[in-house]
């Protein structure tokens, strides 16, 4: 999607993240190709969206590194070239449209091109018959096709999900969920977290599974989902509680 200058694969190299004398993310190494989705799972207070978090560059590991294609997140074009998406987005209070143009703008899109492109992004969404609305207005499931907009419109070429269908309805998650698999479609690396299991079955290529910040297993969705190598894995997809 992007030539020669790939930010991918993206790697963790020993990343830990230690909060309040608690090792959160305990010593995570893993590698993400560009092209699989890979979905993080794994119980409640897991990690999952911590790691996100980590690999994103909101937070910094307290050992190891992050890096896409080699190259650290505090350079400014692996910061442009990859976006996240929050369980419960952040809407502005203006128009639909001019929530997305408004990231185009912190992004140095210049003034002339903001409005056609948020409204390409609109459509990709489904959501350009309400480009005028007033973005509160928006129900739960339009705000989360909103904020991927957002996110499209820069195109990204890894996108950052966590548990973006979480408080949302079937028809709505529904809905979401297509959203994601155009962009997949289009050549976005996806990286997602979520806790539903059936989602991950939908959607998933690619399983980083954790469980109490340790990374148990890495291995391709439908191996894991029929032949899980770690006991914890397998309580977890037979849907057993684990502590």
């Amino acid at each position: 999607m992007h030539g020669t200058s790939s930010i991918l694969p993206l790697r963790l190299e020993g990343l830990s993240f230690v909060a309040g004398g608690r090792r959160l993310i305990d010593g995570i190494s893993a590698t993400l190709e560009a092209g699989p989705r890979t979905l993080i799972l794994g119980p409640n207070g897991a990690g999952k969206s911590l790691l996100l978090r980590l690999c994103h560059g909101l937070i910094a590991p307290s050992e190891g590194r992050v890096l896409w294609s080699g190259r650290a997140l505090d350079e400014a074009s692996v910061r442009r070239r990859q976006a996240m998406v929050f369980q419960h987005p952040v809407v502005l209070r203006r128009s639909v449209r001019a929530n997305v143009a408004y990231g185009l703008a912190l992004a140095g899109v210049p003034r002339r091109e903001r409005r056609k492109q948020a409204e390409v992004a609109l459509s990709e969404v489904g959501l350009a018959a309400l480009a005028d609305r007033p973005a509160r207005a928006l129900s739960g499931g339009e705000r989360q096709r909103l904020a991927l907009a957002r996110a499209w419109a820069l195109h990204p070429e890894a996108m950052l999900l966590d548990e973006p269908t979480a408080s949302l309805d079937p028809a709505a998650t529904r809905a979401v969920e297509q959203v994601i698999t155009a962009f997949d479609m289009a050549g976005t690396k996806i990286i997602m977290t979520t806790h539903d299991l059936g989602q991950a079955r939908r959607l998933a290529d690619d399983v980083l599974f954790l469980h109490r910040g340790r990374l148990l297993e890495h291995t391709p969705a439908e191996r894991f989902f029929t032949r899980p190598a770690t006991e914890e894995a397998r309580a977890y997809v037979a849907g057993e509680l684990l502590w």
